[in-house]
Parts: structure tokens; sequence; C-alpha cells
């Protein structure tokens, strides 16, 4: 095909989510079993599902055109691709994770400085390794193949370097963060001729943007109801907009058409205030896109 557009799906924790907003911006991809190659309903698209921690790697060789992936193990490949913009997925989490050095009850270090000449374990090597190489802190940084938190109880290392969102399970171990050392969120990431090239990155902003209208849209409902027209300055005062909600008159009518968008969890709060102005025929629906 001389215009197709190669998508990697991340397998894992953001498979189903990313597949589903997919679905939410106008792509219907399935993904079967037993197969790395969901189909697409997008005769421009093909799909490729890449492990998040290998797919900026696939993207820079130029096997995949654009993909999503952790911003963290964009950072840790050092991948040589361009970063369309962020994916945070409310589905997953909307709390970006966090890298942080974290060291023992016992420890008495309160800063990187403090580390120098120590040994830090970590499944992030290359970007840790940069993290100090860069403040002049000389430190021997060892992969870490799990049980990370253990390795500092059990005297294996001086510090990690792990990722957590709350920080919760790391003061379950009795363990302290020194710092942050990075945030990460999901990106969209391009391989840079596809960037360059003009037919593919249209398509790619294109995804970029139904996709991010997906997001918007997650957690929104549409209102509409039918009021009395003098009611409409105190209706517009109890709903919640994106900007003012749309008022039409109805045919042959004193009463008016009012519509708006709001957060789904509002609506408890407010459909009781507007029966009490005199609303009628409330109607919630649900939204695929805010654009």
């Amino acid at each position: 095909m001389a215009n197709e557009l190669k998508l990697g799906i991340p397998k894992g924790s953001l498979e189903e989510a990313t597949i589903d907003l997919f679905k939410k911006a106008g792509w219907t991809i399935t993904a079967r079993s037993r197969s790395y190659f969901p189909d697409c309903d997008d005769p421009e698209m093909s799909c490729s599902l890449v492990r998040p921690q290998e797919l900026s790697k696939v993207l820079e060789r130029g096997v995949l055109d654009v993909g999503i992936a952790g911003r963290d193990w964009v950072r840790e490949n050092d991948s040589d691709v361009v970063e369309v913009g962020e994916m945070v997925y409310s589905k997953v989490s909307r709390r970006p994770a966090r890298w942080v050095l974290v060291v023992g009850p016992d420890s008495e270090v309160e800063k990187p400085e403090d580390l120098a000449g120590a040994t830090i374990s970590t499944e992030l090597v290359g970007f840790t390794k940069r993290f100090f190489a860069e403040r002049n802190i000389p430190v021997s940084v060892e992969f870490s193949w799990g049980a990370t938190e253990a390795k500092i109880l059990k005297g294996l290392c001086d510090a990690i370097v792990e990722v957590t969102e709350t920080g919760s399970t790391i003061k379950a171990n009795n363990l302290r963060i020194v710092d942050t050392l990075m945030e990460s969120v999901p990106v969209l990431v391009a391989n840079k001729d596809a960037w360059a090239d003009p037919w593919k990155r249209t398509k790619i902003e294109q995804i970029y943007t139904l996709l991010q209208s997906a997001l918007r849209a997650e957690g929104m409902v549409g209102v509409k109801m039918n009021a009395p027209g003098d009611k409409v300055e105190a209706i517009s005062e109890v709903l919640p907009s994106l900007n003012h909600p749309t008022v039409s008159h109805l045919y042959k009518s004193d009463w008016v058409s009012i519509e708006t968008i709001m957060a789904e969890n509002e609506i408890r709060v407010i459909i009781p205030q507007l029966l009490e102005l005199g609303a009628e025929g409330i109607v919630e629906y649900p939204l695929n896109k805010i654009i």
C-alpha cells in the first residue's frame, strides 16, 4: 500500500485501555489471541503489539511509524524520536508515574549527592546512569529484575530508583523517598522519518487530535432540557459549562431548549435544582469526543 501508517499498540497494562480509546476516537482495533498483529478497520493503518519498554527503539529503527509508550521508557532508551504529545489515560490513572530515589530506614542520605560511591539498583538503568553522570556523582547502577524494595532491606544495594504513584508501597516497607528523578505519562511518539513525511504526519496529527478529544470526553456527559423562557438566567447560573449553555426557542412556544456539557459526577446534584427551577424533559447522554 502506497500510504500506510504503522501503529504500535502498547502490549500489557495499557493495551485494553488503548484499544478502547481508539474505538472512542473512531478506529476499531481488534486484538486476537496469540497474535501480535491486531486488525484495524482503517485500510490506511496496520497495527502491531509491542512492549512499551521496547516501542521507542522499534520506532527509532523505522519498523513502525507511531505508537504509545511511557515517557520513562522513551528516556530510558534515549531514543531519537518525536514526542507528539501526552496521552493521560483516566481509565488507567490521572496521576503521573514517578521514578523516585529511595533509601532504607537507617540511611543518612538526604540528597542525591550523598550517594557518591554508592550502588543503586533499578530497572531504569540508562536513565539513572545519565541522571547521576550529569551531576558528576560517581555511582554504580545495577539492573534489578524485580522486588527492588527488598534489595535495600537485605543490604544488596545502598539505594534504589523505583516507580510509584502514591508512594504507599514504599512507605509500607519503611523506606524513604529522597528525590523524584522523573515524572512519566503515556506519550504518542513518532519515527522521525514518518514525521517528516507529509501524508504520515497529517495522519498522525489526525490520530492525536481525535485521541485527545476522546480523552477529554471521559467522565463528561451532555445534558439537554426544556424550560420556561423566563427561567433561562436562573438555570444558566446553575449549569456548569465548557463555555455557555446553548439556548434555542421552541417552535410557537415561550419555552426554550437548553443544552450543555458537564462532568458526569455533577449530575446527581444538578438535576434536583433544575427540576425546582421548572425544567422538564431532562435528557443525559454520553459523549465520545470533545474537540
